[in-house]
């Protein structure tokens, strides 16, 4: 009878294992270490954009395949952090660094969607006509609602029915044109949270 310690059956146990599973998938390591692998990124397109999900504004690379050919569907592959943005210096926190995982999900919006008053259902509309929709609304209610002197006769040009909040990603230079914008329409409800 065969004597053996606890660790020396392991050993004996894993070595077996490991072998038999090679064996069995072909794995031969002069073929193994003949091989050239394809640098996974090579053929793929560098895209340089902010990551959505806090107000940090970390600098991502994303990647992508497809070079925009009839039959090439574009998908992107690859997500790291940006070592050269000056917030994150290429590193990401566990949201950011799953953010292919946010790209790719079913449940991801892509397109605008409008629900009329009273209707439980969402229909699909086009980019022009969400903007236009948005663009009427919001002239209809400045003109409702535009204040341009109170009742004693000062001068205010302020609009206080509508609001506007500007992306936290944005950077300080898209901040200023948004507030520029904003209150050259009178708006006084304005916040924008960039730190980019």
């Amino acid at each position: 009878m065969l004597q053996l310690s606890r660790r020396q059956f392991l050993k004996v146990t894993a070595t077996t294992l490991a072998g038999s599973s090679l064996a069995l998938m072909g794995y031969s390591p002069a073929d193994a270490l003949a091989e050239v692998r394809q640098y996974k990124l090579a053929r793929t397109t560098e895209t340089r954009n902010t990551c959505p999900y806090c107000s940090v504004g970390c600098g991502i690379l994303m990647y992508g395949l497809g070079d925009n050919a009839k039959n090439a569907k574009p998908s992107i592959i690859h997500i790291e952090g940006d070592p050269d943005h000056p917030v994150n210096r290429g590193t990401l926190c566990p949201k950011g660094a799953s953010l292919i995982d946010f790209i790719h999900s079913e449940s991801r919006l892509r397109y605008p969607e409008y629900r009329a008053p009273g209707s439980d259902a969402w229909q699909r509309i086009s980019w022009d006509d969400a903007l236009d929709r948005i663009a009427k609304l919001m002239k209809e209610d400045r003109d409702a609602n535009f204040v341009e002197t109170t009742d004693d006769g000062l001068k205010v040009n302020r609009w206080l029915t509508t609001g506007m909040l500007a992306a936290s990603a944005s950077s300080n230079e898209v901040g200023y044109l948004t507030h520029k914008a904003a209150r050259s329409w009178g708006m006084l409800a304005f916040d924008n949270q960039a730190r980019v």
